[in-house]
């Protein structure tokens, strides 16, 4: 899965209203950044690289897995597949949309 399906995919998922309130961002490194603006009404999902309130620092190939579930988020922060910085509430928020 590419980033665009990754955006694609976690655009699915958000909807109009994924409850976060917030701004996260998937930072994947080279690969790029995919970043869901909770505050936005509706809420959108882009690539555009911008401040968030919590990025999670993932790799492209986990964040495919996170969004197929293959990857747990508890499971997956505990193992070290990815970390948070910024908010963590906005993190835990997010088991809700992935």
């Amino acid at each position: 899965m590419d980033l665009q399906a990754c955006t694609e995919a976690l655009r699915a998922k958000v909807g109009d209203s994924s409850g976060l309130n917030a701004v996260l961002k998937f930072d994947c490194g080279a690969d790029g950044v995919a970043v869901i603006d909770g505050r936005a009404v509706p809420n959108t999902v882009d690539n555009v690289d911008r401040e968030a309130d919590c990025t999670v620092a993932i790799t492209l190939e986990n964040l495919a897995a996170l969004l197929t579930g293959e990857l747990e988020p508890a499971t997956g922060f505990m193992m070290g597949k990815f970390k948070v910085s910024g908010d963590m509430s906005v993190a835990l928020k997010l088991q809700r949309v992935v």
